[in-house]
């Protein structure tokens, strides 16, 4: 039996299109790669973000830190890899993006600061890998929170995702630190101002093609336009070697604590959260719905990932939303895309030489393509939010506190700074915080609220059954009136 199922896409025959859903499509491989560039692309960033602030706070030499990032491109292609294309009951093939999750960095700089720097790497990694197999082995239990996913509340966690992302976008423009001499700099904000008309101006006039690689061409344009002005940071080729093998356990091995494997399992519980609904996203966006086996098996190749991660010199290893926002803005669904770029991850996780490329696009560049990305999620949202009843006060009341819940930390990132340590790890996610008051909200305002039973009402003279919907969904179609008796005899008579 092959370990990878795949449907192939056969083309036309005879004139007419195959069944293949848009999601199993296989498309010429320089499509593919060029699709698959440009979701490296939009998550370069994120997945070495983590390793460079953990080795920062270490303080790696540079060609560790080299190596610490490599480790973490590698292991994000495998995980993609792993979870777009599938093996046995591991992954949800779906055109689904991994890598490092940005929520475990501050439990990591916590062991740093009290492990030390010799131990920290191997400190972590034995609780990532302990993390990775407990999400694998809970996976099925979890995905039973399917259920408690109907529209009203689907539509609310998309667009929370959106509106979650925004401040990273705009941190890339103006900077994270507002101290810095250069933060909010003209030149950033306008740089980041003109990729982000370029991006829009070539989704709205280039056709085809083009048009799927629009956020591609207004990266390379941002970047050729940031050139002259001095903004592009080279110095990456010095300290990157041209190839490295990552071998297992070559950063540190393995070593277990407590408390330190208890924070990284809490960090794993949230990204399982997370990845869940971003599943139930994605799976609205590509038209094939996340059922309970889909996020079972999606949950698994995180946590089989995460554990695959911490062996090779990775961290803890989650879905990367933003990617949901390029699938929703160039409308290329299939999954083999995500895998080629997954290989791709790997070759540059393989050779350093090649990522040091990709570094050369500029942080402003980066975040005026990311608004146009991260208001696509937010629109899909509202999209969903579409199907259910909104008319309904108890369905607006839920989309209402959900929003203000999870925008909370969005908007005053220390806003539960007071509380314990192990609270916060949830609350300080916008999205986890979201989710959570929206399954809440809808379990307290629709839970008990009774189905209404089929009715009937008159129309033209005629007897028709009305059928309502559950709560939470919009109405359906309202049924044809049924034929009269004579029409029913004529019709008969045909036949």
């Amino acid at each position: 039996m092959a370990l990878f199922k795949t449907r192939r896409n056969r083309g036309t025959r005879n004139g007419k299109p195959t069944d293949v859903h848009p999601v199993d499509e296989v498309m010429p491989p320089v499509r593919m790669m060029a699709y698959g560039v440009q979701h490296i692309a939009a998550m370069y960033a994120g997945v070495v973000a983590p390793p460079l602030i953990v080795g920062e706070a270490m303080g790696l030499p540079p060609i560790e830190m080299t190596l610490l990032i490599g480790a973490s491109l590698f292991t994000a292609g495998l995980a993609t890899m792993l979870q777009s294309l599938g093996i046995w009951k591991i992954g949800a093939r779906l055109p689904f993006v991994n890598g490092v999750t940005f929520g475990s960095v501050a439990p990591m700089l916590a062991i740093v600061a009290q492990q030390g720097q010799q131990q920290s790497l191997s400190v972590i990694y034995g609780s990532v890998l302990i993390a990775g197999l407990l999400a694998f082995l809970i996976a099925p239990y979890f995905s039973r929170m399917v259920r408690f996913f109907p529209p009203v509340v689907n539509g609310t966690v998309i667009t929370l995702i959106g509106l979650a992302l925004m401040p990273v976008g705009i941190k890339w423009i103006a900077g994270t630190d507002s101290s810095a001499p250069d933060y909010a700099a003209p030149e950033k904000i306008a740089l980041g101002a003109v990729t982000f008309v370029l991006v829009l101006l070539f989704n709205r006039f280039l056709k085809g093609f083009w048009n799927r690689i629009a956020l591609l061409i207004g990266l390379v344009a941002g970047t050729l336009i940031a050139w002259p002005m001095g903004m592009i940071n080279t110095t990456t080729f010095e300290s990157a070697p041209v190839f490295n093998l990552p071998v297992p356990f070559a950063l540190g091995a393995p070593m277990f604590d407590l408390t330190a494997t208890i924070s990284i399992c809490i960090v794993m519980l949230v990204a399982m959260m997370e990845t869940t609904a971003d599943m139930v996203a994605l799976g609205e966006i590509v038209d094939r719905p996340a059922d309970e086996r889909t996020i079972a098996a999606g949950l698994r190749a995180d946590g089989a990932g995460s554990a695959l991660s911490a062996v090779f010199g990775g961290f803890t290893c989650s879905a990367f939303a933003q990617n949901i926002g390029l699938v929703a803005l160039t409308r290329v669904r299939s999954r083999y895309v995500v895998a080629t770029a997954g290989g791709v991850l790997v070759l540059l996780g393989l050779f350093p030489i090649v990522g040091a490329v990709v570094s050369l696009v500029p942080q402003p560049v980066l975040g005026g393509a990311a608004l146009v990305l991260f208001g696509s999620v937010a629109t899909s949202g509202i999209r969903t939010l579409g199907k259910s009843d909104l008319a309904d006060p108890f369905n607006s009341l839920i989309v209402a506190g959900a929003l203000g819940i999870g925008l909370i930390p969005v908007v005053a990132p220390h806003f539960y700074e007071h509380f314990p340590s192990a609270l916060r790890t949830v609350l300080d996610s916008g999205i986890s915080t979201g989710c959570i008051a929206a399954l809440l909200l809808n379990l307290l305002f629709n839970a008990w609220r009774k189905k209404p039973a089929e009715s009937e009402a008159t129309v033209g003279g005629d007897t028709v059954a009305v059928i309502a919907t559950a709560p939470g969904e919009a109405p359906g179609p309202v049924p044809e009136p049924r034929k009269s008796a004579k029409e029913d005899f004529s019709s008969e008579s045909v036949r």
